[in-house]
């Protein structure tokens, strides 16, 4: 701590901040330079030498005049010089801006050094340099990504940054006990994380193998993501060479990474949880990714596919699926409730059972984000296990039904053991065991 205070002090000395200010901006030109060569017939203006002046000007002017009207009258001197070239360069049919923007930029590293941290300015650089690097990345994001998915971003900052923050923090009914901001935290809280595994099986591991395609898709959902895989297994049938070994892999992953998911939601909504249904979800969801990774060696022999997969169903952030689950979970924590004031804990560990046979993400964030009365937190804990365990169950039946026969039988007898442990763990921790 005390080095990190003298290296901050020191930064406070002038002479300092002026050899910093002018390196960064000569090696803001050397980038500059390095991006526009080879660059036939196209406009530039100043080299190195040139930018390594401008931060040089904008730190001298902020520092004689405070009021800074010498500071401003520089920067529109800069701006007037920049305009000039930049019609210099429409008439050559060339509209970039971009060495007016870093011009103008790099004439801010003085004040950006005498009013902010170092790090802020050394931000300001990185990002410059990164910008500059990052155009093939660019033009491969925007020929790739669907322009709906900029909408759907938008839909995400929404629900996240404007609607969150307006929702006031107070229990509206005693029958519902919890705030519209839980309520809505909880939303955000499974909509992040479906659309980050939504995002990364679309744009980033379109066409990896099936294992990888489980793992992925069980971070969005593993149910929808087993739905999926048990239909392109009957597809393949029990054809010589084909798929179904990783198929059966990748099934079982997607509902390891269940588990992890169930980890991160009680780390983000219900940290306190964690010394209690911590382990428990760890354990088991390393558990069932080690039995997936036997399986998918035993049937390594076998094709591995390169499918793009599609999960079917609505993106996780379209805002009437936004809106019908928070209608789902208002409705679970509204029962969960109920039961537990009517039939008191026994009634919630068979509530925890019956859920599991459906979509437990509105029961799980229910006991996350609920306030009930005469239930302790191994319990909530032990709830979620059973409600898990039951999920399992669920799923391997979805795949013995949808799925090749021989291949549903084998993730049905898996993910049931696995149900089972994870059941009977959830009613151990559930009873104070």
């Amino acid at each position: 701590m005390s080095s990190a205070l003298s290296l901050q002090s020191l930064f406070t000395q002038d002479w300092l901040q002026f050899i910093v200010v002018a390196l960064l901006g000569f090696l803001t030109g050397l980038e500059l330079r390095g991006y526009f060569a080879g660059k036939v017939d196209h406009y530039t203006i100043g080299t190195s030498r040139t930018y390594t002046f401008i931060a040089i000007l904008g730190y001298v002017f902020a520092t004689l005049d405070p009021l800074y009207h010498l500071y401003l009258a520089g920067m529109l001197f800069l701006a007037l010089l920049f305009g000039v070239f930049y019609f210099r360069k429409l008439q050559a049919d060339q509209h970039g801006i971009l060495q007016l923007l870093i011009g103008l930029l790099v004439y801010t590293f003085g004040p950006v050094a005498q009013h902010f941290q170092p790090w802020f300015l050394l931000l300001l650089f990185v990002a410059i340099v990164f910008v500059l690097n990052a155009r093939p990345l660019a033009n491969r994001i925007v020929e790739g990504i669907d322009r709906s998915e900029l909408m759907t971003l938008t839909k995400f900052i929404l629900l996240a940054g404007v609607v969150l923050p307006l929702l006031p923090d107070t229990q509206f009914s005693p029958y519902v006990p919890i705030s519209p901001f839980r309520i809505w935290l909880g939303v955000v809280a499974i909509s992040g994380i479906s659309y980050s595994g939504y995002i990364l099986k679309r744009y980033i591991f379109r066409e990896q193998g099936y294992v990888l395609t489980g793992l992925v898709g069980g971070l969005y959902s593993s149910t929808a993501t087993t739905v999926v895989l048990a239909r392109k297994s009957r597809e393949h049938g029990r054809q010589q060479g084909g798929p179904q070994g990783q198929l059966v892999a990748a099934i079982i992953a997607a509902s390891g990474m269940m588990y992890m998911r169930l980890l991160l939601l009680v780390l983000i909504l219900k940290p306190g949880l964690l010394a209690v249904a911590g382990i428990p979800l760890l354990s088991l969801g390393l558990l069932v990714f080690a039995v997936a990774g036997v399986l998918s060696r035993i049937g390594r022999n076998s094709q591995t596919a390169q499918d793009n997969l599609d999960h079917g169903g609505a993106n996780p952030l379209e805002l009437g699926v936004a809106l019908l689950f928070s209608v789902l979970f208002v409705a679970m924590i509204s029962l969960t409730h109920f039961v537990i004031s009517y039939y008191g804990q026994q009634g919630l560990a068979l509530l925890s059972v019956i859920v599991g046979f459906t979509d437990i993400d509105p029961f799980v964030l229910s006991l996350l984000n609920g306030h009930y009365i005469g239930v302790i937190e191994p319990q909530l804990a032990g709830a979620v296990l059973i409600a898990a365990g039951a999920n399992n169950i669920l799923k391997g039946f979805y795949a013995l039904v949808l799925g090749e026969r021989r291949s549903g039988l084998r993730i049905l007898l898996v993910l049931t053991a696995m149900g089972l442990l994870t059941a009977g763990w959830g009613y151990l921790i559930f009873n104070g065991g």
